[in-house]
C-alpha cells in the first residue's frame, strides 16, 4: 500500500539528458541540495499502511477531489488525501459531502479528511469509512478560515486539548485498525501556540501521525514557514511527524526532513497547476536528478487533460467552472497567461477552454520564477482568528462548541467549503 507507478500522461519528459551535463532547473536555494542517499529516508509508516516517497497530498477544499488526487498519482507515488468532508453533511447523506468523499477502485492507498467538533457524529463517521474500505483517516485541526473557526473546528480545537483528546479518541475508536492520523497549525497566533500540546494529545490518544503546517492561524499563508516548530514537535512527540510549509520544489522537501527530521512531507500549494511535483518528488527521493519542467504545450495538454477528469467526474458544467482557476495556475507565470485569465471569464465548454488555451506558445519553457509563485492562497494575513464568543474563557473546557448545524445551515456550509 502507499506505492504508486510514477506516471507521464499528457507531461512527456523530455529526451535523455547526461546528468553530467545538466543545469539543475531549481531556485538559487536548491541549486546545491543532493538527491537522497541510499537509505538515508525510509517509507512513512502510518499503522499498518506504509507509504514511499513519505510524502503527503494536502487536504485542500475545492482542489483535492478525485479527479485531481488521480491526477497526482499519474506521476508518482504517495498519499493522496481528500478535501475536508464534514461529519455531520456525511451522516446526514449531503449530496455534496458524499461527492467529495467519493473515489473509485483505482484508488488505493484511499485517504479521507474528516472534520467535525461532536464527538459522536467523528465516530460514527470513522466507522462508517472504514467499512466502506477507507485505508487512511485524517482529521482536520489545522483550517484557519473564518467559516470554520467561528464555528470553533479547525484550527480552534486544539485551544481546548480535552475537546481535541475526545474527538481523536473517537475517531480512533470508530476507525478500528484504519490509522488515523491528524493535522494541526503552530496555533491560534503568536501568543497563544498549541502544536506541542497538540502531538502530546494525538500522541497519548493513539493516532498514528500527526502533520503539522508550521503557520499560525492568524498567518493564514503568510510569510514563511517556521521549520524550527517542526523540529521542535519532532522532538517532543514519539510518533511519526509530518511537515508542511513552503514546500514549493522537490528539493525543499529534502531540506525539510533533513533539517527537522521529520518522518514525511505534505504537499499543498506547490502541487497547484504543477502535479508532475510528485514525478520530481519520487526522483529525488529515489536518489536522482529529475527531469527540467514541461513547455506550455505539454502543460496545456495536461490542463486538457485535467479537465476531461473533472467533467467526467462533476459534469460538464460545473466541471469547466472549476477548471477556470486550474488554468489560472497552470498557466501561471508564462507570457501571456493575463489574456488567458481574460478568456476565462466567458468559457461554458470543454471545446471553450481548448480554444483559449490554444492561444499559447506551445514551445515556451517553464519560466523559472514560476517554480515559487504562489498558487491558490495569496500571501495576506488575517487580522484576527474569529473564534465563538467566550470560547476562549475556558480552555480544559471538552464541551463540543456549537449545537449542530439545521440541515439548511449545513448546505450553505458545504457550498462554501465546495467553492474553496
Amino acid at each position: 500500500m502507499g506505492r504508486a507507478r510514477a506516471g507521464t500522461r499528457g507531461c512527456a519528459p523530455p529526451g535523455p539528458v547526461l546528468a553530467s551535463a545538466r543545469v539543475r532547473f531549481a531556485s538559487e536555494q536548491n541549486q546545491h541540495v543532493p538527491p537522497a542517499r541510499p537509505g538515508e529516508f525510509g517509507p512513512l509508516s502510518l499503522g499498518r499502511l506504509s507509504v514511499w516517497p513519505p510524502v503527503v497530498l494536502a487536504p485542500m477544499a475545492g482542489v483535492t477531489n478525485y479527479p485531481f488526487r488521480r491526477l497526482c498519482r499519474e506521476f508518482g507515488a504517495g498519499l493522496y488525501v481528500s478535501e475536508m468532508i464534514t461529519a455531520r453533511g456525511f451522516l446526514m447523506g449531503n449530496r455534496i459531502t458524499h461527492q467529495l468523499a467519493a473515489s473509485r477502485p483505482d484508488e488505493r492507498p484511499r485517504s479521507v479528511q474528516i472534520y467535525g467538533s461532536e464527538p459522536t457524529d467523528v465516530e460514527e463517521m470513522a466507522r462508517a469509512l472504514a467499512a466502506q474500505g477507507v485505508d487512511h483517516l485524517d482529521m482536520n485541526f489545522g483550517c484557519p478560515v473564518p467559516k470554520v473557526t467561528r464555528q470553533g473546528g479547525g484550527s480552534a480545537i486544539p485551544v481546548k486539548p480535552r475537546l481535541m483528546a475526545r474527538l481523536v479518541r473517537a475517531a480512533v475508536r470508530g476507525a478500528g485498525r484504519v490509522p488515523v492520523t491528524v493535522k494541526v497549525r503552530k496555533g491560534i497566533d503568536d501568543s497563544l501556540l498549541t502544536h506541542l500540546d497538540s502531538g502530546r494529545v494525538a500522541q497519548e490518544e493513539g493516532a498514528a501521525a500527526i502533520g503539522l503546517h508550521a503557520r499560525t492561524a492568524a498567518q493564514l499563508y503568510a510569510g514563511r514557514a517556521d521549520w524550527d516548530a517542526i523540529a521542535e514537535l519532532k522532538a517532543a512527540v514519539r510518533i511519526p511527524v509530518l511537515g508542511n510549509g513552503d514546500l514549493w520544489e522537490s528539493w525543499d522537501a529534502l531540506r525539510m526532513m533533513r533539517q527537522t527530521g521529520c518522518d514525511g512531507v505534505i504537499v499543498g500549494r506547490g502541487c497547484l497547476g504543477r502535479p508532475w511535483l510528485f514525478r520530481e518528488l519520487a526522483t529525488v527521493f529515489a536518489g536522482a536528478e529529475p527531469d527540467p519542467p514541461p513547455r506550455l504545450g505539454e502543460v496545456v495538454a495536461l490542463a486538457l487533460h485535467h479537465a476531461e477528469l473533472l467533467c467526467e467526474f462533476f459534469g460538464e458544467p460545473h466541471g469547466i467552472t472549476q477548471m477556470r482557476k486550474w488554468s489560472c495556475w497552470y498557466t501561471a507565470g508564462f507570457p501571456g497567461s493575463a489574456d488567458v485569465r481574460r478568456g476565462l471569464a466567458g468559457i461554458h465548454t470543454a471545446d471553450d477552454l481548448a480554444r483559449v488555451l490554444g492561444r499559447l506558445d506551445p514551445l515556451l519553457p517553464f519560466p523559472r520564477p514560476a517554480l515559487r509563485l504562489a498558487r491558490g492562497k495569496d500571501g495576506r494575513a488575517q487580522k484576527g482568528v474569529q473564534l465563538p464568543s467566550g470560547f476562549l474563557d475556558d480552555r480544559d473546557d471538552d464541551t463540543p462548541p456549537v449545537p449542530p448545524l439545521s440541515p439548511a445551515q449545513l448546505a450553505a456550509f458545504e457550498r462554501a467549503l465546495d467553492a474553496g
